[in-house]
């Protein structure tokens, strides 16, 4: 075992809202907690991947302060300590200031690999090889690494990464330099980061020791690390929540790339050889699920007629759903909700659920 990996920790973002699987995944349990693919939750998956290389003692979860218990039952061997409830959605620069400062103040200096729990990941060996070879270059370069994914597909809802410089390869990892970030891009910018070879799509999982994200943070957003590390003077004691829900009330909501990493210079990227599925929403299924001869992608008892192109979902056993002359829809039924959406409108989902969440029933 290399020396880096006695001083690496991860942290596991699972915050989510969960607003895009509805109905299966609920705002009491959004969809990094739901089975929706096996046995296994998305988080427990993304534990999983972790638990292989770290101790538990090493692994801490950022989630929402409502969803604490749920990480206790579905991540048991977790130390309760290492399970840390934000009091409200700031996006991730505040998770990472947060999950970066209780590191440091644990384990001196790590290496933190930091990941979200809404990701598909497959060989899972590959994928440990591709971080652990980042966090030894990190470790001994003090670059902010993020893992970039070779495109297979000209894919628009995805962030890219520009690479640049090739700095080495590493038992067959490549290593980059990082050019630019760049937004999810329409169909024909994305059809020209396929072609031209130079660009991966953007993860959000990233490596770096504590000192060098936290000197960067302090460089760009001053304030999270300012009210973050008083809250964590308040750790163990009684009052430890009220500084912390203090401390997010006067921060700004910013993701980490828009705070950092388009602004830092020393930023580096592995390509991630691995398959990689973020999954985002509905559509993500049909890469799992058995499809007829129409491109009717099913689980459950479905019958279609005249229908093409459609993802049919039904959580329970005992209910049967027939679809008739419909084509490109999304239909799932969980419990008492259904949804029927068309493809081309699965992005307002979660404008539709939000608005039902804020309505008396």
């Amino acid at each position: 075992m290399a020396s880096h990996e006695n001083n690496l920790v991860a942290t596991i973002m699972a915050g989510g809202s969960g607003t895009r699987f509805w109905p299966l995944s609920t705002r009491e349990k959004p969809k990094q907690f739901v089975r929706l693919f096996d046995d296994r939750s998305l988080l427990q998956k993304s534990y999983d991947r972790m638990a292989g290389i770290l101790p538990d003692e090493r692994i801490l979860i950022l989630t929402n302060e409502r969803f604490t218990e749920l990480v206790r039952e579905q991540l048991p061997r977790i130390p309760s300590r290492n399970i840390i409830g934000e009091p409200m959605r700031k996006d991730t620069a505040a998770a990472v200031c947060l999950g970066a400062l209780i590191a440091r103040k644990r384990f001196g200096n790590p290496v933190i690999i930091t990941s979200t729990a809404d990701h598909l990941i497959e060989p899972v060996d590959q994928f440990r090889q591709t971080m652990l070879s980042a966090a030894e270059q990190a470790l001994h370069t003090g670059a902010l690494y993020t893992c970039g994914i070779r495109p297979d597909y000209p894919a628009t809802g995805y962030g890219y990464l520009q690479v640049g410089e090739k700095i080495q390869s590493d038992k067959g990892v490549e290593h980059f330099r990082v050019e630019s970030f760049k937004e999810k891009p329409d169909v024909k910018i994305a059809e020209m980061y396929l072609a031209a070879r130079s660009y991966l799509w953007n993860s959000g999982m990233f490596v770096w020791t504590a000192d060098a994200i936290l000197a960067e943070l302090s460089r760009h957003l001053p304030t999270h690390v300012e009210y973050l590390s008083d809250a964590l003077e308040r750790e163990g004691t009684i009052d430890q929540q009220d500084a912390l829900r203090n401390a997010f009330a006067a921060i700004e909501r910013i993701s980490i790339d828009y705070a950092v990493m388009e602004k830092a210079e020393n930023v580096c990227c592995v390509a991630g050889e691995f398959s990689w599925k973020d999954v985002g929403g509905w559509l993500a299924m049909q890469d799992y699920l058995p499809s007829d001869a129409n491109c009717n992608f099913v689980r459950g008892s479905v019958h279609t007629l005249d229908g093409r192109n459609n993802l049919i979902f039904c959580d329970g056993d005992e209910e049967t759903v027939a679809l008739v002359g419909l084509s490109d829809v999304v239909l799932v039924r969980a419990g008492p909700n259904t949804l029927l959406a068309h493809k081309d409108r699965l992005e307002d989902v979660k404008t539709i659920v939000e608005a039902m969440t804020a309505e008396p029933r």
